[in-house]
C-alpha cells in the first residue's frame, strides 16, 4: 500500500485510519473554523458550499472504503472526492477574491487539497491495494 493514504504500520481497518481521510478531516475542520468569521449574507451561499464540499471529501472517502469490495464502486466514490476537493479549492479562492480570506490563509489550505487530491489520483490509478479480497 501506499505511504502517502496508510500507515504501513498497521492493517488499516476503517476509513478514519487512511491518511488521506485524516488530512481531509482536518482540513474541513480548519475551513469551518476559518467561516465562522464570513459575513452573514454569505451564511446560505459561499459558507454552506465551502464547508459542504469540505465535508463531502470525507464523506466521499468513507463511503469508498465500505464500498471497495467492488472496484467501479470504490473508484466512483473517490473520483467523488477528488472532484469535491477540487470544488473546495474553487471556493476558497472565491472566498480570497471576495476578501473574507487573506491569499496568505487560504495558500496552505489550498496546497493541503492539492496533496489530498494527490493521494485520490493515486488511489485511482492503483485501486488494487485498497479493495477488499
Amino acid at each position: 500500500m501506499d505511504a502517502d493514504n496508510t500507515r504501513v504500520s498497521k492493517r488499516i481497518k476503517r476509513h478514519n485510519e487512511l491518511d488521506v481521510y485524516i488530512k481531509a478531516f482536518e482540513a474541513a475542520m480548519g475551513i469551518f473554523e476559518l467561516t465562522k468569521a464570513f459575513p452573514s449574507e454569505e451564511r446560505y451561499a459561499l459558507t454552506d458550499q465551502v464547508r459542504r464540499s469540505s465535508r463531502s471529501v470525507c464523506a466521499n472517502i468513507s463511503e469508498a472504503w465500505r464500498r471497495r469490495r467492488h472496484k467501479g464502486n470504490f473508484l466512483l466514490r473517490i473520483n467523488d472526492a477528488e472532484a469535491e476537493a477540487a470544488e473546495t479549492q474553487t471556493w476558497l479562492e472565491f472566498a480570497v477574491k471576495c476578501g473574507y480570506l487573506q491569499a496568505s490563509t487560504a495558500r496552505p489550505l489550498y496546497q493541503t487539497y492539492d496533496r489530498i487530491i494527490g493521494m485520490l489520483v493515486r488511489m485511482i490509478h492503483n485501486p488494487q491495494p485498497w479493495l477488499k479480497k
